[in-house]
Parts: structure tokens; C-alpha cells; sequence
């Protein structure tokens, strides 16, 4: 009954305000709606979805008059008169309607709509507004943020000078001191005076220091307070009330509800919930594809849910709330759930995963798949769904907004899917790392893991380093190569790895050391610097230090490019290159097992450093990666042969000087030759293992291990 009366005067005051800048249209249909409002809100007729559609499409054309397109309001409304005579015996008809309406029936449950919001929001709405641009919100944002970082300068000044403090009072100790040594009767009375004003003055600077640096203190606390007040203050200033992005997703759910047959009610909750104003903007599209997800896969038409002994209405729940530090974001539906059976049978039907490793996904590893891109579980494409191409917008605008999404289902009672988001994207939670001398900001919300990994526990297939964490091996790369700074060899044998990823690919990350975690207040890079790579913005510490914030999707695009290229450095080359100058370090490549193996134990036994390579490609992928004085290679090899893979050393600038020798069973006179036409420095049978050929062969190119 309250929302009756608050449309009434609505279509009131909209009905007034028309006539006074003569749009007879807008005069004519607000007056119908009031008619029919006032006849709801007396008991005289009840609204049934179709009137309520008339006056759906009644709030439509009001707004059509308003801002009528590229025409004037007279032309408009002479255009479109008809659909406005229209809608005006349709309003009759629903107030004539009174006789034949249904005797009333118990009114389902009031839906928590819009029209709450202006109420929710009254309150908030007393004090005078201005219009403040966005631009000068973040200048204030960057201008709030050096205060507070200069007024955390006056610490460090204030410890400075308790330690003169002390030092002062360590003096005037040793002055009394002295004088309990020298004083006396055979002082002269000259010197005594001296003594004496000396033993003064300190105790004045002394008692003057105190008081200043008091003050001080006390000035340190007030600035510190209202600079942290002033920058609450202005991050506040960027927030609005949840209502304020919501406003047509009641209609929309309504309308699309009606669209596919379904009897749909919509709660929304937190409308008064603060929320960032960039958070507002950018979370409206995630939003609106859960919403339709909801509506298409989740709820169930009345007659599924009644012969389910479910209520024929079903209910999506909107609701925003601050939780732990975070915005939560949920969305969730009493429809029929998501078959977790149904849809592991999908996901192996499209080759994400083997038939063998399906039954072994966990629930939550299978909700995962729903956020692929062209992943759906409909089976033929509708207006609404079946591209897969919602979801992975939601997952993709979580991502940019350094947010997370959990998916939980239970079939039969519906689906919840909660989004957890910084409260603002002005401030955000981030470790320090130092790299090269330098400090860079990793966003918490992008971390997977932080560990400490020993290097032994370091592997190396196909050229390519990886460790073993939880199951999963995951590729190692030094933050120093990626981001193209001075290369430092970690030559600790404890590093410190950030596991970052996405969807596709994890990687871990060597880092010179951790520095904790911060609250970091962001600011934008000068936009004349374009898009830095591997960069998104910027902060400043406690100190005024500036400290890079990384952007974790660019940066796993740049480890892609290296991956994909051959370009990896090896973690532990320098150290190698540091602590083994003096052993030569010998790559064997060769398909077979027992070949590789006598090889390696032979060079080993006299001091060699031996990696080894399973074909062709893969001492290809080593020794673009490596560091090694020979390779030794056979010919007849899977993926690429001996004779393709000297010829790749050797057109190389940076390794076509290494030598080469091929060890093959192959000893005709031609097949010789075609290997040292390749580039190979040497050529030798595998026969030759009995005694010492391939030893004196090695010792004559590279010299002693």
C-alpha cells in the first residue's frame, strides 16, 4: 500500500509538472496512471501482470516524451498519437475493470523494487548536492594521498630527535662525570666558571629539546589524524549507495521473466550499501549476465516447480553488503541447480579434460568451466544464452577489478554465485617485493601463493624449469628477465616465488625478497606515458618512496611471449656461472635412454657437468636456455633429427660457436660427411664406447672437465 501512494504521487507530480511546460501527452497518460493507482491503492481493482505490463509501457512513453529522438515534442507526439490513445484505453480498461476483476486472492509477497530505493535513499538525500567531476575526484584522491604520506615524514624527525635527547643527557652524564674528576680546590676559578656555564647550557638545550620535541610529537599526531581523515573523507566522496546501480534490473528480470514463461520475484538487499563509484560502473554488465543466467538456466517454469513442490513463484536474490574488508556481491536463485553430472559429461564431451581425469574433479573445480569462454551447457543458442560468452564477461570484469567469483550449487534448490571486490579501486591490498633494488606492488587478489621454494626441488623437461606444488607442476621465471632489468643470479639457495595465473596458465615468480603487505593508495600513470608494459599504476610509501604496481594479466602475457619464443633464462645459470666457472658443462641429446645414461656416467666420471635431452627439439629448447662449453647429439632422433639440429646450432649468431660432436651408429663414409657439412665439429660411432674415444674426443674440443 506504501508503494501505491509513493507511484501515485509520482504520477502526480509528473502529471503537474508536464502541464506547466504544455506536453499535453505527458498531462493525459500520468493522469491515467494516477486513475488507476488510486483505484489499487482504495481496494478498488487489483493489478494483474498485464496491467501492470500497460503501466510499465505507460513509464516508457513518459519517458519517450521527455527526451523525444531528434524531433521536437509536438512532432513526436503528433507522430505517435495513436500509441498513446492506445495505452490510454488500456489504463481505462484497467480501471473499468473493477466488476470483472478476480475476488482477491492472497497477494504474493511484495517484491523489493526500485521504487524502495528513493525511500532508502531520502534519508541520505537532505543535505544540498553539487556535480564534482570525475577528474577532480581523483586529483583530490592523488592530492589526499601525498598528505598523507608527507605528514608520515615527521616520525622518522621526531625519532632523530629523541635520539639527540638521549645523546644530550649521555653528555651532560659525562660532563658531571669529568667534573667529579677535575674539580676541586686546584681548579682555577676561570676554568670553573667555564665548567659550570657549560654544565647549564647543556641542561637548557636538554630541557628546550624536550619541549620541542613534545611538541612535535603532538603536531605529528594531529597532522597524522587529519590527513588520514582527509583522505577517508575523500575516498567516501567516491562512493554512492547500491541503489544507484540497480535501477532496471527489476524491469529487466520482469520483462524477460514474462518473455520465457516464468513467474519470477526479485529481492534486492544492501541498497544503502557504499559502493566505489568505478566499482558501480564496471560491476552493471557482470551483474545484468548473472541476472539473465539466473533466469534462463536457474529458475524453472511453475509447473517444474510445483510438480517439485516448490512454490510456483520462484525468487533471485540481489544482495550487496561490506564483509571482512571486501564488497560481497551475491546472486542467487531457488531454481533447479546446476547438474554437476550433467555437466561433467559436457566438459569432456568438449575435450577440457579426459574422460579418465572427469570422475576426479572436485565440485568446485567443475563450476570453474562454466567461466570459459564458449563454454555453455545449453545445447542449441538462444536469444538469451548458449554462446558461453556471459560468464566469461563476468570472470574477465573480476579480473580487471582485482576481485574474485565462487560458484555454489545444489541441485534442485539453485545457485549462488558471490563476487568479492575491494571496497574502492582508490586503495588496494598489495605485497611488496623488491626486484633489482627496486619496489614493486603485487595485488593481493592476484596472488594464488607466496612460498619459499629451494632450488633443489627445481626440475628441468624440454628445456623448460618447473616446480612441483600441490599436485601441479607449474612453470619458474625471474621477475628480473621478464620485467628486463639488471639480472641478479640468485644465488641463495632458498627463493622467494609468487604463484600468479589465470584460467590457463600458472607460473611462479622469483623475486629478490618480500617486503609485507600495504595498503597502497593508487595513482594513475600521466597518460602521456601511453600503456607501460607489465605496469598498471603507481604508489608512493610511508616515506615518499614511489613503488610500481604491477599488472599481473599484461605481465603473464609477457611469460607467454617467452615461453612460446625459447627465451627462458634459467634460474639457477648464474649461480651456476658463479660457483662452477671451472667445470665444463656438456648437453648429450639423444632418444635413447641407455645411450644417454652411459654417456652422462662416463662424462661425469671425469668432472663434467652433464644435462641431457630426450630428442632433437628438446636439446633445442636446452641449449637456446642453457649455458654449455659442448653438445653432444646422435642423428636419428623423433620431433627433429641430429643433422636439423646442428644445422639450428649453428646458423644461430649467439651459439653457433659451440662445438658440436654427433655420436651415431651410422659409420659410412657419407653419413660423415653430412654431418660435419652440418656444422659438426666432430663425428664419431657409437661403437666406440669401449675404450677412450669419445673422452679424448671431448678433451680435444672443450679441454679437461
Amino acid at each position: 500500500m506504501d508503494r501505491l501512494k509513493r507511484l501515485m504521487r509520482a504520477a502526480h507530480s509528473v502529471k503537474g509538472a508536464a502541464r506547466m511546460v504544455n506536453l499535453d501527452g505527458a498531462v493525459r497518460v500520468a493522469h491515467a496512471m494516477e486513475d488507476c493507482f488510486v483505484a489499487a491503492q482504495q481496494g478498488v481493482i487489483i493489478l494483474q501482470p498485464d496491467g501492470v505490463d500497460a503501466l510499465l509501457k505507460g513509464v516508457d512513453t513518459l519517458t519517450q516524451i521527455a527526451q523525444p529522438a531528434n524531433q521536437d515534442h509536438a512532432a513526436w507526439q503528433q507522430a505517435n498519437q495513436a500509441m498513446i490513445d492506445a495505452l490510454l484505453a488500456a489504463f481505462a480498461v484497467i480501471k473499468a475493470g473493477a466488476a470483472t476483476v478476480t475476488p482477491p486472492v492472497a497477494a504474493p509477497q511484495a517484491p523489493a523494487t526500485p521504487a524502495a530505493a528513493p525511500a532508502a535513499s531520502a534519508a541520505a538525500t537532505h543535505d544540498n548536492a553539487v556535480r564534482v567531476s570525475a577528474e577532480s575526484l581523483n586529483r583530490l584522491m592523488g592530492l589526499s594521498g601525498e598528505a598523507l604520506v608527507g605528514a608520515r615524514w615527521l616520525r622518522p624527525y621526531a625519532d632523530a630527535l629523541l635520539q639527540v635527547k638521549r645523546r644530550q643527557a649521555e653528555l651532560i652524564t659525562v660532563l658531571d662525570h669529568l667534573w667529579d674528576i677535575i674539580g676541586g680546590p686546584n681548579l682555577n676559578e676561570y676554568a670553573t666558571s667555564l665548567f659550570k656555564d657549560a654544565q647549564r647550557k647543556a641542561g637548557d638545550c636538554r630541557l628546550i629539546l624536550g619541549d620541542r620535541l613534545t611538541e612535535l610529537e603532538e603536531y605529528d599526531r594531529r597532522t597524522s589524524n587529519l590527513s588520514s581523515r582527509l583522505n577517508r573523507e575523500v575516498i567516501a566522496s567516491r562512493m554512492r549507495p547500491f541503489a544507484d546501480g540497480v535501477h532496471g534490473f527489476q524491469r529487466m528480470v520482469r520483462d524477460l521473466a514474462r518473455n520465457l514463461g516464468k513467474d519470477v520475484r526479485m529481492e534486492i538487499r544492501g541498497l544503502t550499501t557504499q559502493v566505489d563509484r568505478d566499482i558501480l560502473e564496471k560491476v552493471e554488465a557482470p551483474l545484468n549476465h548473472l541476472l539473465r543466467n539466473a533466469l534462463d538456466h536457474g529458475v524453472d517454469t511453475p509447473e517444474e516447480r510445483q510438480a517439485a513442490g516448490k512454490p510456483a513463484q520462484a525468487t533471485i536474490t540481489l544482495e550487496a553488503m561490506h564483509s571482512s574488508g571486501m564488497l560481497s556481491i551475491t546472486v542467487s536463485d531457488d531454481g533447479r541447480g546446476v547438474d554437476l553430472e550433467r555437466l561433467r559429461g559436457k566438459v569432456v564431451q568438449k575435450g577440457l579434460v579426459t574422460a579418465e581425469m572427469a570422475p576426479q574433479l572436485s565440485d568446485t573445480e567443475l563450476l570453474e568451466f562454466l567461466f570459459l569462454p564458449s563454454f555453455s551447457t545449453r545445447d542449441h543458442v538462444t536469444e538469451t544464452s548458449g554462446r558461453g560468452v556471459g560468464l566469461d564477461v563476468v570472470h574477465s570484469v573480476m579480473q580487471e577489478m582485482r576481485g574474485v567469483i565462487r560458484t555454489s550449487t545444489q541441485l534442485g534448490k539453485g545457485t549462488r554465485f558471490q563476487m568479492q571486490l575491494p571496497l574502492t579501486l582508490s586503495v588496494i591490498r598489495a605485497l611488496l617485493v623488491e626486484i633489482a633494488g627496486e619496489i614493486y606492488a603485487f595485488p593481493l587478489a592476484r596472488i594464488d601463493h607466496t612460498l619459499k621454494l629451494d632450488k633443489e626441488t627445481i626440475d628441468l623437461v624440454e628445456g623448460r624449469q618447473y616446480f612441483t606444488h600441490n599436485g601441479q607442476h607449474i612453470g619458474i621465471v625471474t621477475a628480473n628477465q621478464v620485467l628486463e632489468l639488471d639480472d641478479a643470479p640468485h644465488d641463495n639457495e632458498v627463493m622467494s616465488v609468487i604463484i600468479i595465473g589465470d584460467r590457463n596458465h600458472r607460473f611462479g615468480l622469483i623475486v629478490d625478497r618480500f617486503m609485507g603487505e600495504r595498503n597502497l593508495v593508487v595513482r594513475p600513470l600521466d597518460s602521456r606515458l601511453g600503456k607501460v608494459r607489465d605496469i598498471s599504476a603507481a604508489a608512493f610509501m610511508e616515506d615518499g618512496t614511489p613503488a610500481l604496481i604491477v599488472d599481473v594479466d599484461d605481465l603473464l602475457r609477457s611469460i607467454d611471449i617467452l615461453v612460446n619464443g625459447g627465451r627462458l633464462n634459467k634460474v639457477s645459470q648464474g649461480a651456476e656461472q658463479e660457483t662452477s666457472r671451472g667445470a665444463k658443462r656438456v648437453l648429450v641429446v639423444d632418444d635413447s635412454i641407455t645411450i644417454r645414461e652411459v654417456e652422462r656416467n662416463m662424462l661425469q666420471t671425469r668432472g663434467y657437468d652433464v644435462d641431457v635431452a630426450v630428442d632433437g627439439m628438446d636439446g633445442w629448447n636446452a641449449v637456446r636456455t642453457g649455458r654449455y662449453d659442448l653438445v653432444i647429439s646422435d642423428i636419428d632422433m623423433p620431433r627433429m633429427n641430429g643433422i636439423e639440429f646442428v644445422s639450428h646450432i649453428k646458423q644461430d649468431p649467439r651459439l653457433k660457436s659451440i662445438p658440436v660432436m654427433i655420436v651415431s651408429y651410422k659409420d659410412r663414409e657419407e653419413d660423415r660427411n653430412r654431418g660435419l657439412e652440418a656444422g659438426a665439429d666432430y663425428y664419431i660411432t657409437k661403437g666406440s664406447f669401449h675404450d677412450e674415444t669419445l673422452l679424448d674426443a671431448v678433451a680435444d674440443l672443450i679441454g679437461s672437465a
